[in-house]
């Protein structure tokens, strides 16, 4: 599997690439080319022009979850490439409106609008990409320490309810030396990401994690989140776009943290 990181909130030194405050992940495996992800704005397409990714060649489209900070660069993609031919995968809850008190942050399009310009499949149960790669689909939450806070609320069977995000999710890569990661945000926690990975792909193995683990502020979720990427013997982690300085620095003092930025490039066998 090939992965490069096309949107995340910071960029390598002497990589004339654009960062926003989003994140964006192109894949290749088994003939496939993959998008999870599609950042803010349109940032997403220079970037992949300045690294030879031609866009137009993609098979699928994941969507991690459907906040617009992982969903709205689909509305400036669809104008440049023809998506008819792309397979969308995503929550059934992906493309349900969002707010809170100061913003509105869902999916700036429907699920039926999604429709009429891809093939769009919603799974909420695990569905494999390739034969390596796999969509977790709903997260089962099991952690007592993470994903207990609503984030703003979203429009359900016409009620307004409290968003707990539930339509978070991940893919994972099975491979020989054990289970690679790729979260968006990790609302569901990435704990529980990890659980569930191993359960889905019968593999207790975690090679490596890329991606945001919406870690901000020191305190339980962060300390617990340490202990158990200790425990779980990870090679390499790769925590970027949601995760703030001072988690990262507490992280990088017990756990093997490597640099993220646009442009990242890795092979995984």
């Amino acid at each position: 599997m090939k992965l490069q990181v096309l949107v995340d909130n910071n960029t390598y030194i002497d990589a004339y690439y654009l960062g926003e405050p989003a994140a964006s992940f192109y894949i290749e495996e088994d003939g496939k080319r993959i998008l999870l992800d599609t950042g803010y704005s349109d940032i997403l397409l220079g970037n992949a022009k300045k690294m030879d990714i031609d866009l137009s060649k993609l098979t699928h489209i994941v969507f991690s979850h459907g906040h617009n900070d992982h969903t709205r660069g689909f509305s400036f993609l669809k104008e440049k490439i023809d998506l008819s031919q792309v397979s969308l995968i995503a929550h059934p809850d992906c493309f349900l409106p969002r707010e809170d008190d100061t913003d509105v942050f869902g999916a700036p399009f429907s699920a039926e609008e999604a429709a009429q310009i891809v093939n769009y499949a919603p799974f909420r149960m695990p569905v494999y990409l390739t034969e390596k790669l796999v969509f977790l689909g709903e997260i089962p939450r099991r952690n007592d320490f993470e994903a207990k806070e609503p984030i703003g609320r979203r429009l359900k069977d016409g009620l307004w309810e409290d968003d707990f995000v539930m339509d978070d999710s991940a893919l994972v890569y099975q491979g020989k030396d054990g289970l690679f990661i790729i979260s968006g945000c990790s609302h569901s926690g990435i704990c529980n990401i990890i659980e569930y990975a191993k359960e889905v792909c019968e593999d207790t193995r975690i090679a490596s994690v890329i991606g945001g683990f919406h870690l901000f502020e020191p305190g339980r979720q962060l300390s617990e989140t340490i202990r158990y990427l200790k425990e779980c013997g990870i090679e390499k982690l790769y925590p970027c776009h949601c995760v703030s300085l001072a988690a990262k620095a507490a992280m990088l003092a017990e756990l093997p943290v490597t640099e993220v930025g646009v442009g990242l490039r890795l092979e995984i066998q």
